[in-house]
């Protein structure tokens, strides 16, 4: 469960990557569309973080449980 949990995270990261490479490749020729993709840049970054801070609560909580 905490692989798959570690792994929704690093997909959040490589959304966020394939939105900022859409921001500079199309900044010049289409800008209306580059606000979306810096609007999903920007919430999957927050979502990596808000996962990550979730998953180890998660693992924090399961060691506690162990002990």
């Amino acid at each position: 469960m905490i692989k798959i949990l570690r792994y929704t995270e690093y997909l959040y990261l490589a959304v966020a990557f394939f939105s900022l490479y859409r921001i500079f490749t199309d900044w010049g020729t289409d800008r209306q569309s580059t606000y979306l993709f810096i609007f999903f840049a920007a919430v999957s970054i927050g979502m990596f973080f808000f996962r990550r801070n979730y998953r180890k609560k998660f693992e924090q909580r399961k060691q506690d449980n162990q002990q």
